[in-house]
């Protein structure tokens, strides 16, 4: 069993922004040593999320409007009384979400569904630079 680990960035716009980061992860497979096993995908910071999702503009919306009505950017969070910034919306949606995520590979390619793609989903009120790390194991 073997263990490579790699990182990207992603400049994002905040307010629930979207990306299909497939791609990034499909191609550190591809220059990885590995055929076989685990990519766990991480993001760094507690407002943001790794997940699933059939990535098309209907769909995207949809999700969009899913996390305003479950965490609504304009309710009341203790966490926005406390530190002031506005951004606890936020870190409910990104802790429901979740920050990682396990996708098994094999033959040097991702085992999703034809309509899946793996997307980072940045919640929070700012514009910020993520951290992506991928951790490959597997043979």
């Amino acid at each position: 069993m073997a263990v490579e680990t790699y990182s990207f960035q992603k400049n994002t716009e905040g307010e629930t922004d979207i990306i299909d980061i497939t791609g990034e992860i499909e191609n550190i497979i591809a220059k990885s040593s590995l055929h076989a096993g685990v990519a766990n995908v991480f993001v760094s910071g507690s407002t943001a999320g790794i997940t699933t999702v059939e990535y098309e503009p209907g769909l995207v919306k949809d999700l969009k409007q899913a996390y305003e009505h479950i965490a609504p950017r304009n309710g009341n969070y203790a966490h926005n009384l406390r530190w002031g910034d506005g951004n606890g919306y936020a870190h409910v949606r990104a802790s429901m979400t979740g920050q990682d995520m396990n996708v098994p590979f094999s033959q040097g390619k991702l085992m999703l569904g034809t309509w899946q793609q793996i997307i980072l989903v940045d919640f929070d009120n700012r514009k910020r630079k993520r951290e992506i790390s991928v951790q490959l194991i597997g043979e």
